[in-house]
């Protein structure tokens, strides 16, 4: 049985269904033991179907409904429905090319996207309802995908933004997520009114605050402090529970689902 994490503040409106792997609790081996949920790894194509069937299983989802972006660590939103149920469900072929944002206010339609230390953003406004995710790496985190994904949710759907709610999920902490010059350069210019992202490591080293840089993003975009519930959890430094790049190099992938019900 997937072993699946859940926000409480997205769970409690009983608006949707929603989970965060782990890497427990699937048919993969080896690295990529067990729940790999990505394409693209060095993982058997039907290990990675058969994963994404048990996770939708125990969240009561659709895998025949699952929507997925090729993602490439940039900011571009895409507002899918009924027509592009299956875009990446069980062949990365058909994933929605070039997309870090997916957002829909069709119920059934399950949003997902796929991490090893990058920062999930889960999305919902209970008003209009629409549901949206976006995936923050560095890149993206700086390129505030957070805020193009809440423009986005305004633009489409008439969200406001003091309604929506925000998910923070695991990801690489501020412990562990060390990063070079031309990276500080980059969150330097994206972030000058915050400089304490970046703590100094060591020469020419920092460690930067995804998170945290995506919280205030959040903040700045209209979200309130308290529609924001942000993951305590490491994915580098819980190995046991989920797959880091950062830490094994070659590994597998994590996933986040959301659908309206």
């Amino acid at each position: 049985m997937p072993e699946l994490l859940t926000f409480a503040l997205l769970a409690d409106t009983g608006l949707v269904r929603h989970a965060f792997t782990t890497r427990r609790g699937g048919v993969s081996t080896g690295p990529l033991a067990s729940l790999n949920m990505g394409f693209g790894v060095g993982d058997a194509p039907e290990n990675v179907r058969t994963n994404r069937r048990l996770v939708c299983e125990a969240a009561g989802l659709d895998p025949g409904h699952i929507v997925a972006g090729r993602q490439v660590h940039g900011h571009r939103a895409a507002v899918v429905g009924a027509g592009e149920l299956g875009m990446g469900a069980m062949d990365p072929e058909t994933a929605i090319p070039d997309t870090d944002i997916l957002l829909t206010s069709t119920r059934g339609v399950v949003l997902t996207s796929f991490y090893a230390d990058c920062v999930p953003l889960i999305f919902l406004d209970p008003v209009a309802p629409a549901v949206a995710l976006a995936h923050a790496g560095w890149r993206g985190t700086v390129q505030k995908a957070g805020e193009a994904c809440v423009r986005a949710m305004t633009a489409a759907f008439g969200s406001e933004p003091g309604r929506i709610l925000a998910a923070i999920g695991p990801a690489a902490d501020a412990c562990c997520y060390e990063v070079d010059e031309p990276v500080q350069r980059e969150f330097a210019r994206a972030f000058p009114r915050w400089p304490d992202l970046l703590a100094p490591r060591g020469p020419g080293r920092w460690l930067a605050d995804l998170k945290e840089a995506n919280r205030r993003t959040l903040l700045d975009a209209g979200l309130r402090a308290e529609h924001i519930e942000v993951s305590p959890l490491c994915t580098v430094c819980r190995p046991d529970l989920f797959f880091s790049y950062r830490a094994a190099g070659v590994t597998g992938r994590m996933a986040s689902l959301i659908a309206l019900v």
